[in-house]
């Protein structure tokens, strides 16, 4: 999976917002025919997803010459947003485009709860409506909720929400205190509400009509794997697979706005420029996605432990943690059974 950043603005400013955007220009912005060769690039090295994301990817005018373009190429694109653009016409168009799947982020199960976290009023009732647009056009659509403190005992009620509404699946990211994140220090779960929050997640997904695929929730597997649960996967869909438990840097990464390859948007470590480099370059030969392919490398107890090879632990929450991507994941209770890594 590839998750870009087509542009940094937004028309939110939701407190855990990993890029702290504002709805305003940004520089430093591809225009429409450096998007279109980027994407060459990226079908070059196969057939990822792409996810335009941002900010509010619908804010960009070409948004949908993007789409179209990246779904004639044979990509597998998606399309991230808050939901409160998405009219009919939008959705359409988003159809039109070939978008396969619009991920909508609902992080409350009522205006009241969504709005505060969103930032602005109306938020809810907003993206209520572009949900109705996107099942009226036969556009698939996934629930995204972040988990804090502030909602943490509403997971039952966010499930059903996505349930009523319809969704094709709902995906569950662990807060990960990167950009205006930071500011939420105190609303991140700790290690111990982590361990029993993937444990109800597990629980959840064996009764759930639709896909649960926790998100920056590395262990996960962990713990399915160790109560003989299914890995998240159903149907075979592109979007609903669970590999592993950290991608960053092996099955996924991310564009920034202005070209800056990263293993993920919330480890903000710079891994090549398309300024400079082509996409496949980047992504084959960067030292940095090498060295996160080798879970030789990685220290503490994620290096000795039994699980590296699925799990590989959240290499952002190291890294705010400990300046260091490689060192053991700070929100994990497992102690590891002594053993040495191999190629088994």
């Amino acid at each position: 999976m590839v998750a870009w950043e087509v542009t940094r603005s937004c028309n939110l400013a939701c407190v855990h917002c990993r890029a702290s955007s504002l709805h305003e220009s940004y520089p430093g912005e591809y225009g429409t025919e450096r998007c279109l060769k980027i994407l060459d690039e990226i079908a070059s090295t196969g057939r990822p997803v792409v996810i335009l994301t941002g900010g509010e990817p619908l804010l960009r005018k070409d948004i949908f010459d993007i789409a179209a373009y990246g779904t004639a190429k044979g990509l597998r694109m998606a399309l991230a947003t808050n939901g409160t653009l998405v009219t009919e016409e939008i959705a359409r168009r988003i159809k039109e485009s070939g978008i396969l799947r619009v991920s909508i982020s609902l992080d409350g199960p009522d205006a009241g709860r969504h709005d505060r976290f969103r930032g602005v009023p109306g938020a809810f009732a907003g993206a209520m409506k572009g949900i109705e647009a996107l099942k009226k056009a036969g556009v698939e659509f996934q629930v995204n909720t972040t988990v804090t403190r502030s909602n943490l005992a509403f997971m039952q009620d966010m499930l059903s929400l996505a349930v009523r509404l319809g969704a094709a699946a709902w995906h569950v990211f662990l807060l990960v205190p990167t950009g205006r994140g930071r500011e939420m220090a105190g609303e991140e779960i700790d290690a111990e509400e982590y361990e029993k929050t993937l444990e109800l997640l597990r629980e959840l997904s064996g009764k759930s009509p639709i896909q649960i695929k926790p998100t920056c929730a590395p262990h996960y597997l962990r713990i399915a794997g160790k109560a003989g649960a299914a890995s998240g996967r159903k149907g075979g869909h592109p979007f609903s697979a669970v590999t592993r438990g950290c991608l960053g840097g092996t099955g996924f990464c991310f564009i920034s706005h202005t070209g800056r390859v990263q293993p993920c948007g919330y480890l903000e470590i710079d891994c090549g420029s398309l300024d400079r480099q082509g996409f496949g370059e980047i992504w084959r030969s960067s030292p940095v996605f090498e060295r996160l392919r080798n879970p030789a490398l990685y220290g503490g107890k994620c290096g000795r432990c039994e699980y590296i090879r699925i799990c590989g632990g959240c290499r952002a929450r190291a890294y705010e943690k400990t300046g260091d991507y490689l060192s053991e994941e700070p929100c994990c209770i497992y102690e590891p059974v002594n053993c040495e890594l191999n190629d088994g």
